[in-house]
């Protein structure tokens, strides 16, 4: 029998000890977190990731010497299903499509605050949970959805679909024929205000609609013009 947690499990790498330290001291200051291992650069964490340490919530830096955080990410997504924040100095719209793209959930920018970023922390642990009731769902004769297991086949062979681009199909499919704006998608699905991020969602949804159309001819997805997006009834 699994042991129940009685606290949010943390992994921080950084490659900046002072970071890592005050990040530890305020994240385990209310008793509900707790920091159960620290990465100084990218092998050290991987080597963590590999000995089968699960974690709630990975918080990556991205600007490592040795592997940045994007390159960690996409190395360790594929096994590692918490969430993934990175921690940058600045970012770019072009290097949050690049962050969204390897499996990241979420930046968090320095310097910040320790009430923002345990918002976000919290935003994502709530969605982790909603993801974790079972239901299996056909579409239509070519497409079932397992959002137990967060695979999407289409005529039973599966569709490789990061993270993100699932919690995306997960939203819209399971309220289909509803329209969507770019900035309530985000919310929803990353939890926090998404002005000024419709550009990760554009780029988002064109990548899910080229993997189903690569196996077949519906996108399912459907653009309501200078309205937002809608899953086909």
């Amino acid at each position: 029998m699994s042991k129940v947690k009685d606290k949010i499990e943390i992994i921080i790498a950084d490659d900046h000890m002072m970071i890592r330290e005050g990040l530890k001291q305020l994240l385990e200051l209310d008793g509900t977190m707790k920091v159960i291992a620290e990465a100084n650069d990218g092998e050290e964490c991987l080597n963590l990731l590999n000995k089968k340490i699960h974690p709630d919530i990975l918080l990556l830096d991205i600007n490592m010497p040795d592997m940045n955080g994007f390159t960690i990410c996409e190395k360790i997504r594929n096994f590692v299903s918490c969430p993934i924040i990175f921690l940058t100095a600045r970012i770019e719209d072009c290097d949050k499509i690049k962050g969204f793209a390897v499996g990241g959930d979420d930046y968090v920018v320095k310097p910040f605050s320790i009430d923002e970023l345990e918002a976000r922390v919290a935003a994502h642990l709530r969605r982790e949970k909603r993801h974790s009731s079972s239901a299996i769902v056909q579409f239509d004769n070519n497409i079932v959805i397992d959002y137990s297991s967060r695979v999407v086949f289409y005529r039973n062979a599966e569709i490789n679909f990061t993270k993100k681009e699932f919690d995306i199909i997960e939203f819209l499919s399971q309220n289909k024929g509803i329209i969507f704006d770019r900035e309530t998608i985000y919310e929803k699905v990353w939890g926090l205000d998404g002005s000024g991020d419709n550009s990760v969602i554009t780029e988002h949804i064109r990548r899910i609609r080229t993997k189903f159309l690569s196996m077949g001819d519906n996108p399912y997805i459907e653009t309501v013009w200078g309205c937002g997006y809608k899953w086909k009834k």
